[in-house]
């Protein structure tokens, strides 16, 4: 329903009179000084400036409209580059986290049961140097987020911001290790894509998973259980998001071209989990 801007104006000048009586600025409400009004014309663009429309509802005439939230703004891909471990350039599209978008990965929800559970996030969107690296990693980057959890703890389906309809099973198989990979469309700035999750280094796949390709999942749905194949002796969960290219369809892809840069583009997986 519209919310009367006016009705909004006067609970910002309410918060303009709580200042004048000393209650102090809030935190990051900054309150300008005009110049060449009458004090009561002045308290009135204050209170404008301060907010004109409640959050969630944009100015239409002398009403507050609520914003449908049927699809969030898209992020785009950018070029960055880093040094592989044979010391050879690379050069790749990486989609980084909109700044809209909370840095804090606590603030979402995961496939998991997670507290503070993320020992290895995102950093294709840094400079070289400041990406992952170890004696123990065949690559350099993490184009993922690595998820701290027992053995055996249940993986189940988790649906995207501004997802549209059931996600599909695209792939049940060796890709890192024991993977489950599913398919989401989601709607962004008027348009749908579709994204990719994938789910690996799992000791197993929920039973009866792989008879079921291409098959609509439920939300929640078990899919799998923590392990470590593919990385022996770290148990975690690898959660990696990526972006379909135009025009490919993944149901149609080998396994192993699923995170060819030519199909899918890595993309941080804060633009798409829910928030707690």
């Amino acid at each position: 329903m519209p919310i009367s801007i006016h009705t909004a104006v006067a609970a910002s000048v309410g918060l303009l009179g709580l200042l004048v009586l000393g209650a102090g600025t809030p935190a990051g409400v900054v309150v300008p000084t005009p110049v060449g009004r009458s004090s009561a014309a002045s308290a009135a663009v204050a209170a404008l400036a301060i907010s004109p429309c409640p959050s969630g509802t944009l100015p239409d005439v002398d009403v507050c409209v609520h914003v449908s939230n049927n699809g969030a703004r898209a992020a785009e891909s950018v070029v960055n580059a880093q040094r592989d471990v044979q010391d050879k350039r690379v050069v790749y599209d990486q989609i980084p986290r909109r700044p809209d978008r909370p840095a804090e990965y606590s603030a979402y929800r995961y496939p998991v049961a997670c507290d503070a559970c993320v020992v290895s996030g995102y950093d294709l969107d840094r400079p070289d140097e400041r990406q992952r690296r170890g004696k123990r990693l065949r690559q350099v980057g993490h184009g993922a987020i690595d998820l701290s959890a027992p053995r055996a703890a249940p993986v189940t389906l988790v649906e995207l911001e501004h997802q549209q309809g059931p996600a599909d099973l695209v792939y049940v198989g060796p890709l890192f290790g024991t993977t489950v990979v599913t398919l989401h469309r989601v709607r962004e700035a008027n348009e749908s894509r579709d994204y990719i999750v994938i789910l690996g280094h799992l000791e197993a796949a929920a039973p009866g998973l792989t008879d079921r390709p291409g098959s609509p999942l439920l939300s929640d749905q078990l899919l799998g259980y923590v392990g470590d194949s593919g990385s022996p002796g770290l148990v975690h969960l690898h959660l990696e998001i990526r972006r379909v290219r135009e025009g490919v369809d993944a149901k149609k892809l080998a396994p192993a071209t699923l995170v060819d840069g030519a199909n899918t583009v890595a993309c941080d997986p804060r633009n798409l989990l829910p928030l707690k």
